[in-house]
């Protein structure tokens, strides 16, 4: 497991540095360009590069603490703070679409409408157009090699990026074809709705691992497999499965014949945990509960083989 988080670790450097270098450019260019022309839309797009920056710095500085060994403090490690610093950027992200809208807005009721857009702005919104491109793909190939929330997070934020900056285009091309100034204005609020829409998207997604869900109830299946293909184990239960940066940890009860000796039950409990690492990759830690077979006490928490079972059948 460790050589895994390391190259987890290495591939989301790699990622954060390409995505930072990448959108300073971007940013840099499309705001001077804004200013120059006077378009809102082209300042909001250079904004939101804006965020990425600040999204790669503080994903640098994340590592930092994924790296970290556990301690008195923290005897599950630091890992959760890829969880953290997602659902924080994704407040970034979504305080940047709303300042969008509130000055798009502001424009059209006071009638500050913005000339028609130069050749140099068409060139630059095009360019970034590949350039974020480009940056989404590589987010996304290297995010999904390290298992990263974070680097994957960003991957679909600069992939909306992309449709942020298509809007601007045709926003341009509305201006320069119609004469319509208030186009500029209307593309800009529909970026910052956009903004908005996907910095929800993050939040949504990453509060799964910060209240320690799993939305995806079948693979609860594995745990299940994996008992019922080891001879003396019965009755999966209790079972909860939560990611961490990742990689599962896994908790669960089982039923032992109450005649078995303290070590045939432990090497019951054993061969279980190995068949739920074949089955399943990047595993955290398995906690196995051995349990007498007709113990029939009440359990507050987790998933019994029945619900796992019912939720596989729908």
């Amino acid at each position: 497991m460790a050589a895994k988080f390391d190259n987890k670790t290495r591939y989301i450097r790699i990622a954060a540095f390409i995505a930072l270098v990448g959108n300073a450019v971007l940013a840099i260019s499309k705001i001077i360009t804004g200013i120059f022309v006077n378009s809102g839309a082209m300042i909001g797009d250079g904004i939101d590069s804006s965020t990425d920056v600040l999204i790669s710095i503080i994903t640098l500085i994340v590592v930092r603490f994924l790296s970290k060994p556990a301690d008195i403090r923290h005897p599950w490690g630091h890992r959760k703070a890829e969880a953290i610093a997602t659902a924080f950027l994704s407040f970034i992200i979504f305080f940047a679409g709303a300042q969008l809208i509130i000055n798009s807005v502001s424009n059209l009721i006071t009638g500050e409408h913005n000339v028609a857009p130069t050749t140099v702005a068409i060139i630059v919104t095009i360019i970034s157009i590949i350039g974020k491109l480009l940056l989404a793909y590589s987010q996304h190939t290297l995010g999904k090699r390290a298992g990263s929330s974070i680097i994957q997070a960003n991957a679909k934020n600069m992939a909306g990026d992309v449709l942020i900056s298509v809007g601007v285009l045709i926003g341009f091309i509305i201006t320069t074809t119609t004469g319509v100034a208030q186009a500029d204005s209307i593309v800009a609020i529909l970026i910052g709705a956009w903004i908005i829409k996907v910095a929800a998207g993050i939040f949504i997604e990453t509060n799964y691992e910060l209240m320690d869900g799993n939305k995806d109830i079948k693979s609860y299946r594995v745990i299940v497999d994996a008992v019922n293909s080891v001879e003396g184990a019965h009755n999966p239960h209790r079972a909860r499965m939560r990611s961490i940066s990742g990689f599962w940890d896994i908790s669960f009860d089982i039923n032992v014949d109450p005649n078995r000796s303290v070590l045939e039950a432990h090497a019951i409990a054993s061969q279980v945990e190995a068949e739920i690492k074949k089955r399943l990759d990047n595993i955290y830690d398995i906690m196995i509960h051995v349990e007498p077979s007709g113990d029939n006490a009440s359990e507050a928490y987790g998933l019994s083989e029945d619900e796992i079972r019912n939720e596989k059948a729908k």
